[in-house]
């Protein structure tokens, strides 16, 4: 999981599907494949995916009035998200806990994570970095990473689609953000799950949150925070489940070998699609000890009794078994319960981290990558810098404005009166319907007269289809 080498992965230089346009690829193919609808596909679940492991994961159904209270509590918290936080985030932490409302929970992240107050301090920086072309080095690797991220999903399965040359712009903007820290592979996965939730700009930002408030220098190059982390992770194993620790330390696995890509990509690529949505919900809630407790959970139920370790007699067996966690432990019912009830906590993380911190000193020497000091969720974050009321206001990406609004009873009721009047001369009038003569040498631009109703009822039906937009 370290940076990507140049000769790494498959080279798409040669390929006419490049996106260094500014992110803005031109046409490949049809509408439907640059949409990532791809003509004879399977499929999609309520998540987006057509195919892979992530499709075939048995989600827990929220019934419907209990959906739409849950959505209406979220609202009226978002309206009041500092007054939330400050009183009652112990009701915000419940809330996560039982699920953030699937039409909300782009906005709730954003909110979260501190990602709003830092897009509203810093407006027009995200475009600033969209438009320049960023390091020919990060680009050609960022591009060779693009297919490799959830193919299954509708949103990133068409090569040179929509999800992908936004995904490019989201990681090409970090690298030129932190130009010092360039571009790590497991960045990928976690953009691109952000990005089937929110915009390409709010991504960004809670991207930037993430990398540098939840999980500080774990993309750096050399991945000391991660190493550390798994010193942290093998620690806390042996209090929560002595079995375990003992057969990893008996067959000498080290933690960095299992759990990198598990708190590198925050459990992404590795559990069923309704549970990373939940165990997401809590970690940009709660933060980091969420990634800990959940590996936990899954060594304990995978290595934690003599039984289970009948089929793991050495290191091989043992690695193969936590390549394949058995499903039964990674059903978003039983994970979130066992997560809620492990008795982790920051301080018991923190005091850890400041044990290994010191053993590694002894060992290797001083850090060479300085991260800031780790944030523990949404709270941690809001304490430590206050948002205003101006940074938190909602702001609607779609405005609409009726033409009745600015009328006033009078002048409603004249055009009610003249419009009857016409309608009246109308009907007093017989008159036959005109022959319609189609120009030879109409341009190609305009529509057809023939096909001039169907672009009507196109326009109609794209309108009430932003009444599904969950970004207002």
């Amino acid at each position: 999981m370290a940076k990507i080498e140049q000769g790494n992965g498959v080279d798409l230089r040669g390929s006419p599907e490049k996106l260094t346009d500014n992110g803005k690829g031109s046409s490949y193919g049809s509408d439907q494949e640059v949409n990532g609808n791809v003509p004879g596909e399977k499929e999609v679940d309520k998540y987006g995916f057509s195919g892979g492991a992530q499709q075939h994961s048995s989600a827990e159904e929220i019934p419907t009035d209990v959906l739409r209270q849950r959505e209406s509590k979220w609202l009226e918290m978002l309206n009041s998200w500092d007054k939330w936080m400050a009183k009652k985030h112990k009701k915000v932490k419940e809330r996560c806990q039982k699920g953030i409302p699937p039409s909300l929970r782009g906005r709730a992240w954003l909110y979260l994570t501190g990602g709003k107050v830092k897009r509203e301090q810093n407006q027009r920086k995200f475009q600033e970095l969209d438009s320049q072309p960023g390091d020919p080095k990060w680009v050609d690797i960022i591009e060779r990473d693009l297919h490799r991220q959830f193919p299954f999903h509708e949103m990133f399965e068409a090569r040179g689609g929509h999800g992908q040359q936004d995904l490019f712009r989201v990681l090409k903007a970090y690298t030129l953000h932190r130009p010092e820290e360039g571009y790590c592979q497991a960045q990928a996965p976690i953009a691109a799950v952000l990005l089937m939730h929110m915009p390409a700009e709010d991504a960004f930002w809670v991207l930037v949150q993430i990398c540098e408030k939840y999980l500080p220098g774990y993309y750096s190059s050399g991945l000391e925070a991660i190493q550390l982390d798994g010193e942290i992770l093998y620690a806390l194993l042996r209090r929560v489940s002595p079995v375990a620790h003992r057969h990893l330390k008996k067959h000498k696995l080290e933690p960095v070998l299992y759990m990198t890509e598990w708190f590198m990509c925050a459990f992404s690529r590795t559990l069923p699609w309704a549970s990373v949505l939940r165990v997401w919900d809590m970690f940009l809630c709660e933060g980091v000890k969420i990634l800990f407790r959940v590996g936990l959970v899954l060594l304990k139920c995978t290595l934690g009794s003599q039984e289970k370790l009948k089929a793991s007699q050495g290191l091989y067996e043992t690695m193969e078994l936590l390549r394949a966690i058995q499903p039964q432990y990674l059903r978003e019912g039983f994970l979130v319960q066992e997560i809620i009830e492990l008795g982790v906590s920051e301080k018991d993380i923190e005091k850890e981290h400041f044990a290994q911190l010191r053993r590694w000193k002894e060992t290797h020497g001083d850090l060479h990558c300085k991260s800031p000091p780790r944030m523990h969720g949404a709270k941690a974050i809001i304490t430590a810098e206050p948002p205003s009321r101006q940074d938190l206001k909602q702001r609607p990406t779609i405005i609409v404005h009726s033409p009745l609004a600015t009328q006033t009873d009078g002048e409603r009721e004249q055009d009610a009166k003249e419009s009857a009047k016409t309608n009246k001369g109308k009907q007093k009038k017989t008159t036959l319907p005109p022959v319609e003569t189609v120009n030879p040498y109409l341009s190609p631009s305009d529509p057809s007269p023939l096909l001039k109703h169907m672009t009507v009822q196109g326009s109609k039906e794209s309108l009430s289809s932003a009444e599904h937009d969950t970004y207002l």
